[in-house]
């Protein structure tokens, strides 16, 4: 008993610990925000701190150039922070924007070029491909739980519970999706409602046709 008290107060520590972290690091984001401005920069335009130059890096001086990691970092580590603590059920689309400032530091940072935050945008739509018909199939199944009264997992435990008895043949149900020659046990039946909203041709037929507006939105342009 003791054991398990000192394991729950080292993990309530920890807890804390964490929490206080992000705390201190949300507190603080609009001074990083603003820092660059009081930073030594030099006669050239350079920043030296501690011993390290840092160029303009293709910006017109430092200042600029540590201006524009700030506008990138400072809401990207917000972002990871929200999506780590968030537990509302649509946390995952969070990633898309994560992966936008993700991206354009890493454009600003490695990229050649002298233009940024132009192409990176076509980066993130493998990612919104992924992300967003993953959210929407979640918000189905809440909505049809919460508003319409549906269970998917009741549903399937009832159908299982009628495999099981032996009623898993299509030659037992009707054209209405009752059960047939059912013997003197008594036997759920699944309503004609949730058996039209459920069906499986019904669930393919719409996500072929949100995956067709999908697809259809993204070349939009081409």
């Amino acid at each position: 008993m003791q054991m398990i008290k000192k394991v729950k107060k080292k993990k309530a520590k920890k807890k804390i610990f964490l929490e206080t972290l992000l705390v201190f690091f949300i507190a603080i984001s609009p001074f990083l925000y603003k820092g660059y401005e009081y930073l030594p920069y030099n006669s050239n335009g350079d920043l030296t701190f501690f011993g390290f130059i840092l160029g303009g890096n293709g910006f017109s001086d430092a200042k600029t150039y540590v201006w524009f990691l700030t506008t990138k970092v400072v809401p990207l580590y917000l972002m990871i922070f929200w999506f780590l603590t968030s537990r509302d059920w649509w946390y995952h689309i969070i990633i898309i924007p994560i992966a936008m400032y993700a991206f354009q530091l890493f454009e600003v940072l490695y990229d050649s070029d002298d233009v940024v935050d132009t192409d990176n945008i076509w980066w993130l739509i493998p990612i919104c491909m992924i992300t967003i018909p993953f959210v929407y199939i979640i918000r189905i199944k809440l909505y049809d739980k919460h508003v319409h009264g549906i269970d998917l997992e009741a549903i399937e435990a009832e159908l299982e519970e009628l495999k099981n008895k032996g009623y898993d043949n299509k030659d037992n149900f009707d054209s209405e999706g009752k059960i047939i020659n059912a013997q003197h046990d008594e036997i759920p039946t699944i309503s004609e409602d949730i058996n039209e909203k459920l069906s499986t041709g019904n669930l393919e037929s719409f996500l072929k046709s949100f995956q067709d507006r999908l697809q259809n939105w993204l070349h939009f342009k081409t």
